[in-house]
């Protein structure tokens, strides 16, 4: 069963990703595809469990949702891709014969408590970037270009040139992006486990989309994307499994304030600390930069 959400031109689905996709999204009709699905390595959303019974039957399921993405994709469209560091090889080899990878980027990021000790430990996240149509598609260099540090900091000049020029200041990001992981106590933090940032999605759908276009996530999780979208002048489709998650989309996205009798509020960001006598104090984040907090 298949529920639907709609408020100025943002539509969210309480459903099955794949069946949605089916049943209610037409072909050749999304501009830019986002696609951060489970990733098969254990994680609890809600309700669902994160694993399958083995690499092959998770890389299977992936297949049947890629190609549902790729129907209803436009000609000139554009697909991100996600997914673990293990699973990536079975997207690539599968997508590669579909469409063309232009890139293959890498989400770096710092790591967080303790890491492996007998292995290097995992620090990015890939991302594959695939359009149909390598002569006509969507990328706006200009929206996303960022310091190039040979010209705006070393200030080179490149003397292979008949008359020496300086290096250009700006340039297109590579395809190695950092960009911090979303913290607790950040604006943006959503009680998920692996919420993406917005930076990361403003950077896609600036470079690949214009305003107006329609944006599909089918794995909405926190409505990263479609909260992005909106204020980026875009529309956005965006489908989830889970009605805990649903309820973040009603917020963030369609800005609603109840649902079925519940407040719809965004988490509340506490720490803990203990008084001289040993006690727990729980204070709310903004009086963690309080001048007139004692710590």
């Amino acid at each position: 069963m298949t529920t639907k959400f709609e408020r100025n031109g943002h539509l969210i689905y309480w459903g099955n990703a794949i069946e949605v996709i089916k049943s209610e999204i037409a072909p050749n009709s999304i501009d830019l595809i986002f696609v951060d699905p489970p990733y098969n390595i254990g994680k609890k959303f809600a309700g669902f469990h994160d694993r399958w019974p083995s690499d092959e039957a998770y890389a299977n399921w992936a297949y049947l949702w890629l190609d549902e993405c790729i129907r209803i994709l436009k000609s000139t469209g554009t697909l991100y891709v996600m997914t673990s560091t293990q699973a990536v090889p079975y997207f690539d080899i599968y997508l590669r014969k579909k469409l063309t990878i232009l890139s293959r980027i890498v989400w770096h990021y710092d790591s967080s408590g303790v890491q492996a000790k007998n292995y290097y430990g995992s620090m990015y996240e890939p991302i594959l970037h695939c359009v149909k149509n390598t002569d006509n598609y969507i990328f706006n260099a200009d929206e996303i270009k960022v310091e190039a540090r040979t010209g705006a900091q070393r200030k080179l000049i490149d003397y292979r040139k008949t008359v020496p020029t300086h290096y250009n200041n700006e340039k297109v990001p590579g395809n190695v992006w950092y960009f911090p992981r979303v913290r607790f106590r950040m604006d943006e933090y959503e009680e998920h486990p692996s919420q993406k940032p917005e930076v990361l999605l403003d950077r896609i759908i600036r470079a690949s989309s214009n305003e107006g276009d329609i944006i599909l996530d089918p794995f909405s999780g926190t409505f990263t994307t479609a909260a992005v979208a909106q204020k980026l002048n875009r529309r956005s489709i965006s489908i989830e499994s889970q009605e805990e998650y649903i309820k973040i989309g009603l917020r963030r996205v369609l800005k609603m304030q109840e649902y079925k009798g519940e407040r719809l509020v965004p988490p509340e960001k506490t720490y803990i600390r203990k008084n001289g006598n040993g006690h727990r104090i729980e204070k709310t984040a903004g009086d963690l930069f309080n001048a007139n907090c004692k710590t």
